[in-house]
């Protein structure tokens, strides 16, 4: 896309009528334009998004990855949410029209980072933030069915962070009831920034985490803790460019009882090596509480650290 593209003075056909019936509505021409505009530029990225999670959809630089992972580490999201993380390679031809020149925020060829966050269904809503620490005033806006619903104003980057799950929580986040699934993408999407980060100071809702809140799920501490684990795991096996999956692909084959059982033998550590490594950054991140186990969860522990492996183990061998 070219900048004339992701500016207001071209929407696609396919959102000319719903910009037509805004404005019909009494909304301010330029801004049902600008929100239509931004719909079609997520709508060009949704392939590349997982709902709950922030996606850069450019290569990061030596210079962009510091600011993405700040943004990571402070913006929770429900797992419907899709994000976009937009470096200055794209985000700087992101430009409002004149007519709405107060939600510009960064001066032209300035480093611009932006965000945007939609919150899916017929009456679409769109959070727009520019998190830049060179933009005049980083800050966020908010548009639903073609109109400007808040705008917020900071003095600088980490404010504008500081405050922005706030903001997601209270215009975004969906809070109708949650399924089982809902609570398990969600435990494992902030999890999965616990390991890239390796920091436990990541943004979490803790009512809507089984690992926080085992009752979510009908279970208690020690249950959540090897559930996340075993989610995780799973997780990994699945994608083919995992070190873990990699490395138990290379055990390869061969014929014989002494074969056979010296590939389960290494099947077995690779995994066990798996799960001591999430149990160290757990202990590392200060997540659970490892000197407060009673006896009876000691026993628990040990228990479910080796189903796990077997579990593991039984999947890959199947």
């Amino acid at each position: 896309m070219d900048q004339k593209s992701m500016t207001a003075d071209k929407v696609r056909p396919a959102k000319q009528g719903r910009v037509r019936k805004w404005i019909d509505e009494g909304r301010d021409p330029a801004t049902a334009r600008w929100q239509a505009a931004l719909e079609d530029m997520l709508d060009v990225f949704m392939p590349l998004l997982e709902p709950g999670k922030l996606v850069p959809v450019h290569p990061l630089n030596d210079a962009d990855l510091p600011v993405f992972l700040a943004a990571m580490e402070i913006i929770d999201l429900s797992p419907g949410l899709p994000a976009v993380f937009l470096p200055p390679a794209i985000a700087e031809k992101v430009v409002p029209p004149e007519s709405l020149k107060p939600i510009a925020r960064i001066a032209a060829g300035r480093a611009s980072y932006k965000i945007f966050i939609a919150r899916p269904g017929e009456n679409q809503r769109i959070l727009c933030a520019e998190i830049s620490e060179e933009a005049d005033k980083p800050g966020v806006e908010i548009f639903q069915s073609g109109a400007l619903l808040g705008t917020y104003d900071y003095k600088n980057q980490k404010d504008c962070l500081d405050q922005l799950t706030k903001i997601i929580r209270v215009h975004l986040w969906d809070r109708e009831k949650w399924t089982r699934d809902d609570y398990r993408r969600y435990t494992v999407n902030w999890f999965e920034k616990v390991m890239d980060l390796h920091k436990g100071s990541v943004c979490v809702e803790k009512a809507f985490s089984f690992f926080h809140s085992p009752t979510l799920i009908k279970a208690d501490r020690i249950d959540a803790l090897f559930l996340l684990i075993l989610e995780i795991i799973e997780k990994r096996l699945h994608d083919v460019d995992d070190p873990l999956n990699r490395a138990i692909a290379a055990i390869g084959t061969g014929n014989g009882e002494a074969d056979a059982a010296a590939r389960s033998s290494r099947l077995t550590d690779l995994l066990d090596q798996a799960v001591f490594e999430l149990l160290t950054l757990i202990k590392d991140c200060d997540l659970f509480a490892f000197d407060t186990m009673t006896n009876r969860e000691s026993d628990q522990f040990n228990r479910e650290s080796a189903r796990i492996v077997r579990k593991l183990a039984g999947m890959m061998q199947s």
